[in-house]
């Protein structure tokens, strides 16, 4: 941006890091829901590590709120090994075994799973209530879920340093949405205590999970009103910035063929939460703010101190912001299920694609490290498939 001077940047080099890129003052990860699929942003975190990206804000929905209180929880030398905790607990019922290459047999294994997770539910995260909904006493948890996720509560208290949460260097915020009044709220930890409740809030998905009681109200899974928290990171921006967008449904996929392509496709529609319309409308206001700046900066003083042209003034300021996207492209084999598929199997090769869009990502990185080091704001998808 023309009126906003270049800033010192902070640097990474690390393992993944062809040489030093520059870094703006802060470094966000935003991170949207798609439960098994998550496994995808926990290998992106690893590469960013790798790369010495240090992260000073994780903001999560559902999936995406667990992999940033992990992260949040725990000092830098332990948030891998807390993602690989958490990631090898709930996939452990399903372990890996030798599969023959094969699109149609890989779906058959996909699919067989997912079912398994449905009936036995997940280790260290949710599990079968033994008294169906429809009997259960009207208003209560169990008849108002299929699923308890009571063991999810002892894992997250397991693996995630609450007060480091709430005191330490890195922001967490987590989205869900008030179940009478319909209103999407984010928890955050610059203005409120956060605990395990608010991330299982964020994750309570209807009508696998029941809804979350915090201070009186009731919470469901964010992801029913916006599935991807880049809103807020914008919103409350202070510095120049640098935010990794990691997508777990595409929102451009190609026309379903069959039953199980229009399933997926249903799913991915419904929780990219139109990511690429949202940023380009974000992008878009940013712009004409820029140039509302531009114009503001040839007025006369005598002008500039009139009281509507600082109230403009005012609107119009910010901080740049370059945002990357790193999308999930799903598998030809991986259907309508592949959010509650959790086999040891597929969350490897989840970790492994997120590893993979950052390493492609880093390879092109000289185009981010210029905009950063201009002040400009712009979007940029830098591992396309």
């Amino acid at each position: 941006m023309a009126d906003i001077e270049p800033q010192p940047a902070r640097t990474s080099m690390g393992r993944r890091s062809a040489r030093a890129m520059p870094l703006p003052e802060q470094v966000a990860l935003v991170l949207q829901g798609g439960g098994a699929l998550g496994s995808y942003q926990a290998g992106v975190f690893e590469a960013l590590s790798e790369a010495a990206v240090p992260i000073d804000w994780v903001a999560g929905i559902s999936i995406g709120a667990i992999n940033a209180a992990l992260i949040a929880g725990n000092p830098p030398e332990r948030r891998v090994a807390a993602l690989r905790t958490f990631w090898d607990t709930v996939t452990s019922a399903l372990p890996s075994f030798p599969l023959y290459p094969d699109d149609h047999l890989r779906e058959a294994v996909h699919e067989w799973s997912a079912g398994f997770v449905a009936m036995a539910g997940v280790p260290g995260f949710f599990g079968p209530r033994f008294v169906p909904p429809v009997l259960a006493t009207p208003g209560s948890c169990g008849a108002l879920s299929f699923y308890d996720p009571a063991p999810l509560a002892k894992t997250l208290d397991d693996l995630i340093d609450w007060d480091l949460v709430n005191d330490g260097p890195v922001r967490l915020s987590v989205g869900a949405v008030d179940i009478e009044s319909g209103n999407f709220r984010y928890f955050d930890s610059t203005t409120e205590r956060l605990d395990a409740r608010h991330v299982m809030a964020s994750g309570a998905l209807p009508p696998g999970l029941p809804p979350v009681e915090i201070d009186g109200r009731y919470w469901w899974d964010g992801g029913l009103v916006s599935n991807t928290p880049l809103q807020h990171v914008l919103d409350h921006q202070t510095d120049s910035l640098l935010v990794f967008q990691v997508d777990l449904f595409s929102a451009a996929a190609d026309r379903p063929r069959t039953i199980m392509d229009v399933m997926a496709r249903e799913k991915e529609i419904r929780f990219s939460s139109r990511t690429r319309q949202v940023t380009d409308e974000l992008i878009r206001l940013r712009k004409e703010r820029e140039l509302i700046r531009k114009v503001l900066a040839k007025l006369p003083a005598d002008l500039r101190a009139d009281g509507d042209v600082a109230a403009l003034t005012a609107l119009a300021k910010e901080q740049p912001v370059s945002l990357v996207h790193l999308i999930y492209r799903a598998n030809a084999w991986e259907g309508g299920s592949r959010d509650f598929e959790f086999s040891a199997r597929t969350m490897a090769e989840h970790w492994a694609a997120g590893q993979a869009a950052v390493d492609a990502t880093m390879a092109n990185a000289e185009i981010l490290a210029e905009n950063v080091l201009t002040g400009r704001t712009a979007a940029f998808d830098l591992n396309p498939r």
